[in-house]
Parts: structure tokens; C-alpha cells; sequence
């Protein structure tokens, strides 16, 4: 294919080089933002009689027919291009001849692109936030029907204070809410029109920016032209925010993990989740859990060398700008591929509430409910703490929980135990009476459960 640049040279360039320049193999993705932008820029250089209406509404149908046939199939990109702006043009110019050539009238790759990338960016996290909605929806309506099942609370990965299941899934719930919040104002800052910036100083033509902007179903327009090509902050923003989505699913994939050991044996997989090995029959590996958690590293490299490439580049385009499209588009995809699993496998997981009860139980994360206990009878706390310690350690010894503790044991460490301490160390009571706003008690989840649906249809 013949280079659209040639001029200043003859466009004859190292068969190498050529394929080292080219960014069709990747940027072609982005014909259907490429072909609307240009209908709305023939639309805009009609109306200013920039060119003539006849060449515009020609451009048009071109335009149109080239997206139609890419669509079916019936058009196939060329490899050979070197980029998929140049590889429209040059269709275009073949099917409708010079008026073709008036297209890029008022315009350079270096805003195209950068429209191009704003388009593609914007419609892609739309998929995205939808995509952590389902997700949300689904750690809800698992939060709902676990309210009742006991499990222990970790910190330091040490069984620490009893809790209910809902609430460490609502936790990741307002993990997830953050992040569709993130890219909700991502797009905001995202949502301004370079087109019209040209290559980096603006154009002498009587464009109308604004009105091309609000074809294309932007807020507003760039307000500097050398800004508007040289900027790639929307792209490091989404990266950063994919980070932290993806962040967050490796977290609580590094959770799904944990409770489908043997050790742990909370939850299990579906088998459409899981896989065997090739060498033990017994084994069922959350392999697609060690994906999402292992993919998250690839999102994070996405990016800082993104970073890397913009840190020390002069205003305006540079040629090192291409490489933003590849990190972007890996991350944007690897974000959804892990979505488009991880709701699916936490849907259809099962949960056995029997054995987290008994792993809370064995854990004596009802102690500081015993010292609490104590202090309400008047004793100090850490008197209360050293005798609670002093129970337990002895339990441990001798293979007891503190529920099954006899009376008259406890009254051999302090003369005023009494028969209510059972009410007030038994492990659902222990989490319900955590009352306290945002707290694991039956009432407080069910706020919770509540507030996350509301804040959902907010969003819808």
C-alpha cells in the first residue's frame, strides 16, 4: 500500500523498518471509532463549507460503506497498512476517488488517534464498570444468603474475632464499588474531544470543534492543542484504576484460594472452575483463581511502561506515543477476562457454613467477648485479659473450647463467672452484638446489603 506521507520524501522505506513502524496489527481494533470520528469530521467540514457538500456527503457514504463491509466481512483490513486511519483513507480514496483525499481537511493523525483512543477508551470501560457491577451483584446476593453463617475474622492470617460470611464478602463489595466509581470519573476527565487540534498547533480553517465534539458524544473540547495530542493521561488513569481493579480480584482470588485448601475446606468450586492433575487423581486445583491472581502482575507491568514511555517526552507527538495502545488494550482485556470468570466462580460456589464454624470455634476467637464479658462485671480490663489468656491456654492444653467449658472451671479462675457468660461467648451472639455502624451484626449487614443495592441502581 502506497504511504499516504509521501512528499517530502518518495515513502519508500526498509521492509523491516516498514513492519517496525506499522501499528495495524493492533490499533485496527479501533475501526468503528475510526470510521464514526471521520463521519463526523466530513459532517463538520460540510457544515463550516470547508469542503463541498457533495464531496462531504459522498465522504460520508463511503465512510459507511467501508464500516458495513468491514462489519460482515466483506472488507478485510490490509496487514500491509500502516495504521488503521491510513488503511481507511486509502479505501475510501479507491472507492470515491479524489473527493476521498478532503477528508483529512482540518485534521492530523496525531488528534485523530488520540480521538480514536478517547472513543474506544470511553466505550471499553463502560464494558468494564458493567462487568464489576455483575460482580457486585452477585458478592450481594451471596451476602444475603449467608447471613447467618459464623466464620472467623483473620488478621495476620490468624483466626482473630468471630464474623459473619456476608460481611467479608460485602468487604470486597466496597472494594469493587470504589473501583466502578474510579472509572465512572476516569471517563469524566476522559470525556473532551481533541479532534480539531491537528497536529499540535490547530488549523487555520474555520472549524467548528464544538460541534464535532458533541456529534461524537463529548462533554467538551481540549483546550490546548498541544495538550490535546500530547496528552495520555486518560490511558495512565484507566491503567492505574485497572491495577487497582485487578488488585482487588487478586485479593480476594488469593481468598477463594485459601478456603478451597484442604486446610481450609470453606468453600468449593464449581468443576467448570477447577482443574485436575496430571499425576494425582485426588487433586481439584483453583487454577482459574492462580489466573486471576497471576494476571494481575501483566496488568500492573501494562501500566509502568506506559509511565516509563511518557516520563520524559518533550511537547508535542512523538512517535514513542504509539506504544500506548498495545498496554492499554492488553489490560482492558485481561480486566475483562477476569471478570467474565470470577463472577461465574463465586456464583456458583458452595459454601460449608459447618466446617467455618467449627474453624472459628477451634480458633478461641470468642476470647476478647469473655474479657468483655468480665469488664462488664466490674473487672479491670487487663485483669480480664490476663485471666482470659490464662483460660485459653489451659483449653489448648487440655483440647476444650471456651463454649464447652464447665462452670465450675471458670469459677476456679474467677469466683463471679456465671451461667450468662455461655450467652455471651456463643459465637453468633459474639458477632451480632457488633453493633456498632458498618460493624459484622446481622442488622449492620443487612444496612450494608441494602446500601450496596442502592448505590447498584444509582449506577444503572
Amino acid at each position: 500500500m502506497a504511504k499516504m506521507w509521501e512528499g517530502r520524501t518518495d515513502g519508500m522505506t526498509d521492509v523491516t523498518a516498514d513492519d517496525f513502524n506499522s501499528s495495524i496489527r493492533f490499533d485496527s481494533r479501533m475501526y468503528r471509532e475510526d470510521i464514526t470520528g471521520s463521519v463526523a469530521h466530513a459532517r463538520m467540514l460540510k457544515k463550516q463549507n470547508i469542503i463541498p457538500s457533495g464531496a462531504a456527503d459522498h465522504i460520508i457514504e463511503g465512510l459507511l460503506g467501508i464500516l458495513s463491509d468491514l462489519e460482515t466481512g466483506k472488507l478485510e483490513i490490509d496487514p500491509t497498512a500502516e495504521d488503521i486511519h491510513m488503511f481507511v483513507e486509502q479505501v475510501l480514496t479507491e472507492r470515491i476517488g479524489d473527493e476521498g483525499k478532503m477528508l483529512h481537511t482540518a485534521r492530523s493523525r496525531n488528534d485523530q488517534v488520540a480521538l480514536d483512543m478517547r472513543m474506544y477508551m470511553r466505550t471499553k470501560t463502560g464494558e468494564i464498570s458493567s462487568l464489576v457491577k455483575d460482580l457486585v451483584v452477585v458478592l450481594n446476593e451471596a451476602a444475603e444468603k449467608y447471613t447467618d453463617a459464623i466464620m472467623p475474622g483473620y488478621t495476620h492470617l490468624q483466626r482473630a474475632q468471630p464474623i459473619f460470611f456476608s460481611q467479608h464478602l460485602l468487604a470486597y463489595e466496597m472494594m469493587f464499588l470504589r473501583d466502578m466509581s474510579r472509572l465512572k470519573d476516569a471517563v469524566k476527565r476522559m470525556n473532551e474531544s481533541p479532534i480539531g487540534a491537528c497536529a499540535l498547533a490547530g488549523t487555520t480553517y474555520d472549524t467548528d470543534r464544538d460541534y464535532e465534539a458533541g456529534l461524537l458524544g463529548f462533554d467538551s473540547v481540549c483546550l490546548n492543542s498541544m495538550d490535546a495530542v500530547s496528552d495520555r493521561d486518560f490511558c495512565l488513569e484507566i491503567l492505574s484504576d485497572l491495577s487497582i481493579l485487578m488488585m482487588h480480584m487478586s485479593r480476594l482470588a488469593e481468598e477463594i484460594l485459601l478456603w478451597t485448601s484442604w486446610e481450609f475446606r470453606f468453600v468449593e468450586l464449581a468443576d467448570a472452575y477447577t482443574t485436575g492433575s496430571s499425576i494425582m487423581p485426588q487433586k481439584k486445583n483453583s487454577d482459574m483463581a492462580e489466573l486471576i491472581r497471576g494476571k494481575t502482575g501483566r496488568v500492573y507491568g501494562d501500566l509502568m511502561g506506559l509511565l516509563t514511555v511518557m516520563k520524559g517526552l518533550p511537547l508535542a507527538y512523538n512517535k514513542d506515543m504509539q506504544e500506548d495502545k498495545e498496554p492499554v488494550f492488553d489490560a482492558m482485556d485481561t480486566a475483562v477476562m477476569c471478570l467474565s470468570v470470577l463472577t461465574p466462580m463465586i456464583s456458583t460456589m458452595k459454601v460449608n457454613q459447618d466446617r467455618m464454624k467449627q474453624a472459628a470455634q477451634e480458633g478461641f476467637i470468642n476470647a476478647t467477648d469473655l474479657a468483655d464479658y468480665m469488664v462488664r462485671k466490674g473487672l479491670p480490663f487487663r485483669t480480664a485479659y490476663k485471666i482470659t489468656g490464662q483460660i485459653v491456654g489451659d483449653c489448648i492444653r487440655n483440647g476444650q473450647i471456651l463454649e464447652n467449658l464447665p462452670l465450675e472451671t471458670y469459677q476456679t479462675y474467677w469466683e463471679q463467672f456465671d451461667n450468662d457468660l455461655y450467652e455471651a461467648i456463643d459465637l453468633t451472639n459474639a458477632a451480632d452484638t457488633r453493633t456498632s455502624k458498618g460493624g459484622t451484626s446481622r442488622q449492620s449487614i443487612r444496612e450494608q446489603i441494602e446500601a450496596v443495592k442502592e448505590k447498584l441502581q444509582e449506577a444503572s
